[in-house]
């Protein structure tokens, strides 16, 4: 079994997103003994966004590191997201990565009944970060309602939201949310169960 393991958040080990992802991680680790994690730290080493000329496949090296971050995803049967809320959406080095991966024929294609996801049978575990509290609804989230959105566009129906929010408003706050986000990281074994 394979896991990719994605951070994006820019804010190093003070990161709410980077902690849970990372305990996300190790909850698979412990129940999932043949578990291969692949990990890719998306502020580290961001992808280029995307333009006419990636597009074009205009540079060859280019073209193959393309490739090669949607293989990994399509390769993976789950994936883990650290998505912390910038600016009421995602951050742009994870806008970049879902570039590569929502791809017409490989990922998605439209057909007379409409777009049909071709990347289903994978489970993807967003672990989302908001210094506000913004609930399950709010029409000010581009956040997780896009990357609901763009993920059961491409055939993602096993999709988990793990959310720490309103980790901005004070320590005690922040160390509640977090508290409260461990607490609802499930147990892999548990789903199959």
């Amino acid at each position: 079994m394979k896991l990719l393991h994605l951070d994006t958040s820019a804010l190093g080990t003070n990161s709410v997103t980077r902690e849970l992802t990372a305990a996300v991680v190790a909850r698979w680790q412990d129940a999932v003994g043949d578990l291969t994690v692949e990990y890719r730290d998306l502020d580290a080493e961001p992808l280029p966004h995307l333009t006419g000329r990636s597009l074009a496949k205009a540079d060859p090296a280019q073209a193959a590191a393309d490739e090669a971050t949607l293989q990994q995803f399509l390769d993976a049967d789950v994936v883990v997201i650290g998505a912390p809320f910038y600016n009421f959406s995602i951050p742009s080095t994870l806008k970049a990565w879902i570039d590569r991966v929502a791809v017409a024929g490989r990922t998605f294609r439209y057909t007379e009944a409409g777009p049909e996801g071709l990347a289903g049978g994978k489970q993807v575990i967003i672990v989302s970060g908001r210094g506000g509290q913004y609930g399950d609804a709010s029409p000010a989230d581009f956040q997780e309602a896009y990357l609901r959105q763009v993920f059961g566009f491409i055939g993602v129906t096993d999709l988990e939201i793990v959310r720490a929010e309103g980790v901005a408003y004070s320590p005690q706050h922040r160390a509640d949310a977090l508290a409260a986000a461990h607490a609802s990281i499930r147990s892999p074994l548990a789903k199959a169960a």
